[in-house]
């Protein structure tokens, strides 16, 4: 239940606080007083768009709190410990606008996104503005009428967690079957990139190692000639190295008489001729070992030709690079091959969910069915109620083609005001005053189906007046019995049922006209409802007749 309404520097409001009663809380004022402008500034606590330009004094912001006492406190700790907010006896809701159009919305003083304070107050709060019988031709709520009646929440989510799953996996196949198409387009000029690079079968560094073996190759008859000479010329030669060292070798040793510091240098002599003698026999072994392969330097050519091919024709520049063009090429024909299994699976799980969800369809639409010649029957009865006896209303079901987020059937309301068997689709055929008291009878039964605590109406009685008119508020007074009413009203035979009467009134005060809003005390509600019935020229024959109807109730 809403239980107060604070507004602070809203459009004409400067500043305003009021408490509401359970039952019927009625909301009177002249035209322009300013009440729609309250509906407006509490359609922001519920999460209507904000827009600056609504500010009473652009120096400050704007600020609106309603406080909520819960009727179902289980079901709303569950939502506040669903979000991490704090549990308290009432829950507090804010939305704050800044001079930049900026907003920020809290629930008991914690920060929360739109989203969430949406998902609070929808389940707090319906809120029926003046224009919202346009609401009646929308599929949207002639579908969620019938579900309401029907009881079909629990039904529905079961329902929207197999559409959203069988939806996804739709997606899904139809990305991987566009996938397959594409690569199917390409898929033997893959195959023939991956074949010829198989063929070639490098391993490895192979193409740099062979030219590096085919540059070693092609020079070996020079490389063995120059080894040969240089042992030739270490053993051998016009002046051969090793031998002189061997000669002086022995000169130095023949010595009779020797220095005892020539010893060191004779191990060292010794050692240099071991040495430079190694040296040429492992020369002149190397030489003998180059030979010229004339068959495998074709290897090598034929090799490095091919590789500098596949390298100039796949635009990279090593060995490894190609290997792994292959490997991407292989990569992309094994996914060609997947997908084939992959789809076949997606279309057997796609199948499998279309089967759950048409089979959800079916219960819903059948519940749906279940309940329409008692809605329709209600509706009749309530339209006889407030002034309508020769309308009807006709409730259609028919099958959709495809399974849409709501269901496989659409829902369609249609209205004959004139008993002419003509009947049409509501928003064609039903004038202003007709679509609000058909709204009001549809909510009224909607309203005894739903867990809503508080309903609002901003001038649902638009175009009535006379008996029609108390009709509606003995409709309203029947709901107030079970829901807290908040109704906007130009009637007096609505405004008399009230069980708490608020009277909106503007006042100039420096310049700037300002909204007020009082609680009226029993004589004051005789008073307003007189005014309503006679205009500005009360008299004793006016107010007897408000105190009547108000003791009517």
């Amino acid at each position: 239940m809403l239980s107060r309404l604070s507004i602070k520097n809203y459009a004409i409001i400067e500043s305003l606080d009021v408490a509401f009663q359970p039952g019927l809380n009625i909301i009177t004022g002249e035209t322009g007083a300013g009440k729609s402008i309250l509906m407006g500034a509490l359609g922001l606590v519920l999460g209507d768009r904000a827009d600056s330009a609504v500010l009473f004094s652009a120096a400050d912001k704007c600020v609106v709190e309603a406080s909520f006492v819960p009727t179902d406190a289980a079901a709303l700790r569950a939502l506040l410990a669903a979000h991490e907010l704090d549990e308290e006896e009432q829950l507090i809701v804010r939305r704050e606008i800044a001079a930049n159009g900026k907003s920020r919305s809290f629930i008991n003083d914690t920060p929360v996104t739109l989203q969430v304070l949406r998902r609070f107050t929808g389940s707090l709060v319906d809120l029926h503005r003046q224009f919202d019988t346009l609401e009646l031709g929308e599929d949207d709520f002639q579908r969620g009428v019938l579900d309401a009646l029907a009881g079909n929440a629990e039904l529905l989510q079961t329902y929207s967690s197999i559409y959203q799953a069988w939806h996804s996996s739709q997606q899904q196949l139809q990305a991987l079957q566009q996938l397959k198409a594409q690569a199917g387009k390409e898929l033997d000029y893959h195959r023939f990139l991956h074949d010829e690079l198989a063929e070639a079968n490098f391993g490895p560094d192979e193409i740099e190692n062979a030219e590096a073996e085919y540059e070693w190759q092609a020079n070996a008859g020079q490389v063995k000639q120059t080894l040969s000479g240089a042992a030739e010329q270490l053993l051998n030669g016009d002046n051969p190295v090793v031998p002189q060292l061997k000669a002086v070798l022995q000169q130095l040793q023949q010595l009779k008489s020797k220095p005892p510091e020539l010893d060191p240098q004779l191990e060292r002599l010794q050692a240099a001729y071991v040495e430079v003698k190694d040296i040429a026999d492992e020369l002149e072994a190397l030489a003998d070992k180059v030979s010229l392969d004339e068959e495998r330097l074709m290897v090598l050519q034929e090799r490095i030709n091919l590789g500098n091919k596949l390298l100039k024709k796949h635009g990279v520049q090593t060995t490894a690079q190609l290997l792994a063009l292959q490997q991407e090429l292989s990569e992309k024909l094994q996914q060609v091959l997947q997908a084939d299994d992959d789809i076949a699976a997606l279309e057997k799980q796609v199948a499998q969910q279309l089967s759950r969800l048409l089979q959800t369809g079916q219960q819903l639409s059948k519940r749906r069915q279940s309940v329409l010649k008692n809605f329709e029957t209600q509706v009749l009865e309530l339209l006889q109620q407030v002034g309508m006896p020769n309308a009807r209303l006709k409730v259609q079901l028919s099958a959709l083609a495809t399974p849409a987020p709501h269901g496989t059937d659409e829902v369609q309301m249609l209205f004959d005001a004139n008993k002419s068997n003509r009947f049409e689709p509501i928003g064609k055929v039903a004038s202003g005053g007709e679509l609000s008291r058909l709204m009001l009878s549809i909510k009224s039964l909607v309203a005894s189906s739903m867990q809503m605590p508080t309903l609002i109406f901003d001038e649902i009685d638009t175009g009535i007046s006379g008996e029609a008119a108390r009709q509606v508020g003995i409709i309203m007074k029947g709901m107030a019995g079970k829901h807290q009413l908040l109704t906007i009203t130009h009637q007096p035979q609505i405004a008399a049922r009230a069980d708490a009467h608020f009277f909106v009134y503007k006042q100039e005060e420096k310049g700037k006209v300002r909204t007020g809003i009082r609680l009226l005390d029993q004589e004051q509600r005789v008073e307003a409802v007189a005014h309503m019935l006679s205009g500005n020229q009360q008299t004793e024959a006016s107010r007897n007749i408000a105190r009547e109807m108000m003791a009517a109730v």
